[in-house]
């Protein structure tokens, strides 16, 4: 589905373009399609298509509330330039690849937080995640594969650990900035979860360089509390992530930071338009060069959905 909807015809009069771009809207609107009665988060947006999304998340579903498996669905929206309509549509997939690619990640333990991107150093697909051990903790691993085709699915690699990050504690939730230089993730070892980073000083492929052996990170001081810091995704110049330290609205709330003169700026709390006095979490935030403002996608277990945690989106504006 196009995301600028234009309707012509050379028969009947049309009404003229009042919008020439769209705005997601910034009210919250849940992913019906994809939600289930138990506990649906930790989204990934894997690919993007215009208005057609692929995307990868967590949920507990196929083990009525037990155990974590990644699972797979698309998020389509448009938007109507006539006359302002913004439409949204989700639903549960089943594509060929992904389904190869789940077999690889999905594990006897929990499955959280899928991370992919196509490596600028090595040209392949990559898909990171954290899974439970044999001790119960997350560690980080990754899956690649060279770039799918309409012709042939090409084999899938992996699992492998992230030996350059993992820890006797809990690390997961993986994400790089848009040069790909720098890795930044979520872990309990120092007690608390703190967001740190690690970065890449070399050229070489992405799957040598998280095998390579540990590697203390670097705490993002300027984004990090008291509290659980967790969850952090980046595009471009823009950090989203989830905490629960105090002056939040309850529970864990999901906050925004701004990369400015070579640092992360103040977190600031995205307030009552997202958060709630129940738990926000995981958040993605995406743009569409069609649209003036950026989408985000999360999870929350607020009243009203379908049970546990489920899927929302909604429009966001964050100040250049």
């Amino acid at each position: 589905m196009p995301v600028l909807l234009l309707y012509v015809s050379s028969c009947k009069k049309v009404d003229p373009i009042k919008f020439p771009r769209g705005t997601f809207p910034d009210t919250t609107m849940a992913l019906t399609g994809l939600n289930s009665p138990y506990d649906d988060y930790n989204v990934n947006v894997l690919n993007h298509m215009g208005g057609y999304n692929i995307i990868l998340f967590s949920s507990n579903r196929e083990s009525k509330g037990g155990q974590f498996d990644l699972t797979q669905g698309t998020i389509t929206y448009s938007f109507n330039q006539r006359n302002g309509i913004f439409e949204l549509c989700s639903e549960i997939t089943k594509n060929p690849f992904l389904n190869e690619l789940l077999k690889a990640a999905n594990t006897q333990g929990d499955d959280l937080g899928p991370y992919s991107l196509f490596s600028i150093s090595d040209g392949n697909e990559y898909l990171l995640l954290s899974s439970a051990n044999e001790e119960g903790n997350l560690d980080l691993y990754y899956i690649y594969n060279q770039p799918v085709t309409d012709i042939t699915l090409p084999p899938v690699y992996g699992p492998h650990p992230v030996t350059l990050l993992n820890t006797d504690s809990d690390d997961a939730y993986p994400c790089f900035n848009t040069a790909q230089d720098t890795i930044y993730y979520t872990s309990d070892r120092e007690g608390n979860f703190n967001i740190y980073y690690n970065s890449k000083s070399s050229s070489k492929a992405l799957s040598a360089w998280l095998s390579e052996g540990f590697s203390e990170g670097t705490e993002v001081a300027a984004v990090n509390s008291s509290a659980d810091d967790k969850c952090p995704f980046i595009l471009k110049k823009i950090m989203v992530f989830a905490s629960d330290r105090e002056g939040g609205m309850g529970g864990f709330d999901l906050y925004y930071s701004v990369f400015r003169n070579g640092e992360w700026g103040e977190p600031v709390n995205f307030g009552p338009e997202i958060n709630t006095p129940y738990n926000e979490y995981r958040p993605v935030i995406g743009f569409h060069e069609g649209f003036t403002n950026n989408y985000i996608i999360f999870s929350s277990d607020r009243p009203g959905g379908k049970g546990g945690y489920d899927l929302y989106f909604s429009g966001v504006t964050i100040p250049k």
